[in-house]
């Protein structure tokens, strides 16, 4: 996904946040692709759109808090 993507504008379906780079993190438990927890990996595909978008939003705040851009 584009860095500039946004979740809180975003009309229509959210996109899945994978990047086909499955490996999480042992140390921030968080995957290296797509910046989710397992957690929020699991219920993806039962989510409903108001909680991928505060899972979108969550891994925004992440890349920003690892020095990347958003």
């Amino acid at each position: 996904m584009s860095d500039t993507f946004d979740p809180a504008s975003y009309r229509g379906p959210l996109p899945s946040p994978c990047m086909s780079l499955c490996v999480m993190e042992p140390d921030t438990g968080l995957c290296r692709g797509c910046l989710r927890t397992l957690d929020e990996i699991v219920i993806w595909g039962s989510a409903d759109e108001m909680t991928k978008r505060r899972i979108w939003l969550d891994i925004l705040m992440r890349r920003r808090s690892a020095g990347g851009t958003a």
